[in-house]
């Protein structure tokens, strides 16, 4: 596909991505818009024009405040207008290309959360990562807790303190059980962390007492989105037990602005690991279910230029979306479009892929080393914690931006 679209080489936002978002400007309310290279496209102006006169939807939500409207159209809607917009973008006589406004540069919109999260559950799927953790804090020779590859470890996290990128985060305070102490302290976090994580947003809802099967989840899945589960590591090892996170992880989660669905990424699905012993029936899958994206983690202390200080990849997950999905509704628990599935921390096979300052500093014990800012073991005031990720293949890219927030000091 050739576009007549000025698109930057590297970009994120090809033909090939058309990922939707909520934006605004000086001059306009909130919208639906989907970017394309620099630029992000009007797509009420585009329905002003007439590129939509072939299809049949309810044109006001393309006026909402959220995507949530806008997805519960329907794949076979929001589909046909992302190709009528790729459509649109190739035809040299397109009624885009003489509408005025239609295309707005990336710098002059501000971005919205692209979907209001009614709910929020964040799995512990990647294998390297629970191995790590199980390493440093309990028996090395048993690593993973007995029910880890039986089952999609997941909890219900806080939709309401999901932010867009770009919105701070500001440091945690809470109840810390210093070293040689036998009673906690209360205390500003001194352990904040990130963790390297990918979300898919529901875009189907179902009725209380469903299930969804292995087959039929990506039916339920609108798109991906880029994510930051931050941790508080100090507050979290103290309260973790028995019931798991709660203070330590619901100061905050920054979410990019930009969906890219799932038809965009289905060129770069591929086979996942191996899994033993044998999954359930109903955690069995067939076909391709993992995706190959590269991401990166980045750390900008103030003033300074950023550093790289993890490469990772996706396509590690040891349980794949349609299984967490699956083993989720499996109960007959309910989902609603919007809904928020982040996959729990990504690490990669080596220390330059892990997900979180905790297994690059291993719990402290090594220090990240920085190109400007001096070195990190966790991440410190005034520090941006900025993630990318982009898939790549036969010359066709898709990328997702990047979800990028400072931490504050505590209030």
């Amino acid at each position: 596909m050739n576009t007549w679209v000025q698109i930057p080489q590297n970009s994120d936002f090809t033909i090939h991505n058309i990922p939707f978002g909520i934006f605004s400007t000086n001059n306009t309310n909130m919208r639906v818009g989907i970017a394309i290279g620099d630029e992000v496209l009007d797509l009420v102006l585009a329905e002003k024009a007439g590129a939509f006169k072939n299809i049949s939807f309810d044109i006001n939500v393309l006026e909402s405040k959220t995507l949530n409207d806008f997805i519960s159209l329907g794949k076979e809607i929001t589909s046909k207008i992302r190709e009528t917009i790729q459509q649109e973008l190739c035809n040299e006589n397109s009624v885009l290309k003489n509408t005025d406004n239609v295309l707005i540069l990336q710098n002059k919109v501000t971005m919205h959360l692209p979907v209001s999260v009614g709910d929020y559950t964040d799995f512990y799927s990647s294998i390297e990562h629970a191995t790590n953790v199980g390493i440093m804090f309990r028996d090395p020779a048993n690593a993973l807790l007995p029910n880890w590859k039986h089952l999609p470890v997941g909890y219900h996290g806080r939709a309401s303190s999901i932010i867009v990128s770009g919105e701070p985060v500001y440091r945690p305070k809470g109840q810390v059980l210093p070293p040689n102490h036998t009673t906690p302290i209360f205390q500003a976090s001194a352990r904040v962390d990130f963790e390297l994580e990918m979300g898919f947003v529901i875009g189907k809802e179902t009725k209380l007492g469903e299930t969804i099967n292995t087959e039929k989840a990506e039916e339920y899945i609108f798109g991906k989105v880029l994510f930051n589960d931050w941790s508080a590591r100090d507050i979290q090892k103290w309260e973790y037990i028995p019931l798991g996170p709660f203070l330590a992880k619901n100061f905050g989660s920054s979410m990019s602005p930009w969906i890219v669905t799932m038809e965009a990424l289905a060129p770069f699905k591929l086979q996942g690991p191996d899994q033993e012993p044998e999954v359930l029936p109903y955690l069995k899958c067939d076909g391709l279910k993992n995706y190959d994206i590269n991401l990166e983690v980045l750390i900008q202390p103030e003033n300074c230029e950023e550093t790289v200080v993890s490469k990772s990849n996706f396509k590690y997950m040891y349980w794949n979306m349609s299984q967490q999905l699956a083993h989720h509704t499996i109960n007959g628990c309910n989902v609603k479009v919007g809904d928020l599935m982040a996959s729990g921390t990504i690490s990669g096979k080596d220390d330059t892929s892990y997900g979180s300052m905790l297994e690059l500093s291993w719990a402290g014990k090594h220090t990240v080393k920085l190109n400007e800012g001096g070195e990190r073991k966790f991440i410190q005031d005034n520090d941006t914690v900025i993630m990318r990720g982009y898939c790549e293949k036969d010359g066709i890219r898709v990328g997702f931006g990047e979800v990028s927030s400072k931490l504050l000091p505590a209030l």
